[in-house]
C-alpha cells in the first residue's frame, strides 16, 4: 500500500490507531531506502571491482605499451592510485549512509539523510565524468609535448607528413572519442544509480508529506 492509501485509512481511524498506522507508514518508506541505499553501496563495490579488474588485464596484456614507449606509465599508475583511493573513498561514504539510513527513528533526520545520498551518488557521477574529461586532457598534452611521438606511436616519419594537420587529426578523433566515452559513461550511471535516485526521490516525497501531517 503507498502512502495516499496509508493516509486515506489513517484519517478515518481513531487517534490511537493513528499513531499505529503513522509509524507503519514510516518504517515502510525507511525499509524502502534502506534498501536502496545499500543498493547504491553494492554497486559502487562491483562497479569498483570490475574497473580494476579491466586495469589490471590491460596491462596485462600489454595494452598500456605505447604509453610505456612515451614514458607515461609513472604518471599513468599515480593517476590510478589516486583515482583508486577517491572511489574508495565514495564507497566509504555509500556505506556509512547505509549504516546511518538504517538506524534513524525520526522523520526529518531521515529526510536530510536521503538528500545527503543523493547529492553523494551526484558528486560520484560528476567526478567520473569530469575526470575522464581532465586525464584526457593531461594524457593528450603529454603526448604531444613528447619529442618524435609520431614515430613512437604510429611509425610515421614526421618529416614525410604535415605534423600540423596530423595534429589536428588526432585532436578531433581524441575529442569525438572522449565525448563517445562521456556518453558511454553517462548510460552506464544512469542504468547504475539513476533509477535508485529516481526512487529514493520517491521516498524523499512521501517523506515531506509523511513530516507536513506530523505523524512522526
Amino acid at each position: 500500500m503507498d502512502l495516499a492509501n496509508y493516509k486515506k485509512v489513517w484519517k478515518d481511524q481513531p487517534e490511537e490507531r493513528n499513531k499505529i498506522s503513522s509509524l507503519d507508514i514510516y518504517k515502510m518508506t525507511q525499509s524502502r531506502s534502506t534498501s536502496i541505499v545499500k543498493w547504491i553501496f553494492m554497486i559502487g563495490l562491483v562497479e569498483f571491482i570490475f574497473w580494476f579488474s579491466i586495469n589490471y588485464f590491460a596491462t596485462k596484456s600489454g595494452t598500456f605499451e605505447p604509453y610505456a614507449k612515451l614514458n607515461l606509465m609513472t604518471f599513468l599508475d599515480y593517476s590510478n592510485y589516486l583515482h583508486y583511493l577517491i572511489v574508495l573513498l565514495f564507497l566509504l561514504l555509500f556505506y556509512r549512509n547505509f549504516s546511518s539510513v538504517s538506524a534513524i527513528d525520526d522523520t526529518k533526520t531521515l529526510m536530510k539523510k536521503v538528500l545527503l545520498v543523493r547529492k553523494t551518488v551526484k558528486w560520484y557521477v560528476y567526478y567520473n565524468l569530469i575526470g575522464v574529461v581532465v586525464f584526457s586532457i593531461i594524457i593528450n598534452v603529454l603526448i604531444f609535448n613528447t619529442p618524435n611521438y609520431l614515430s613512437i606511436l604510429y611509425d610515421i616519419n614526421p618529416s614525410s607528413i604535415d605534423q600540423g594537420q596530423m595534429m589536428t587529426i588526432i585532436i578531433i578523433t581524441q575529442i569525438v572519442m572522449i565525448a563517445l566515452m562521456l556518453l558511454v559513461l553517462w548510460l552506464f550511471f544512469y542504468l547504475l544509480y539513476g533509477i535508485l535516485l529516481k526512487k529514493l526521490n520517491k521516498n524523499y516525497l512521501e517523506l515531506t508529506k509523511l513530516s507536513e501531517i506530523e505523524v512522526i
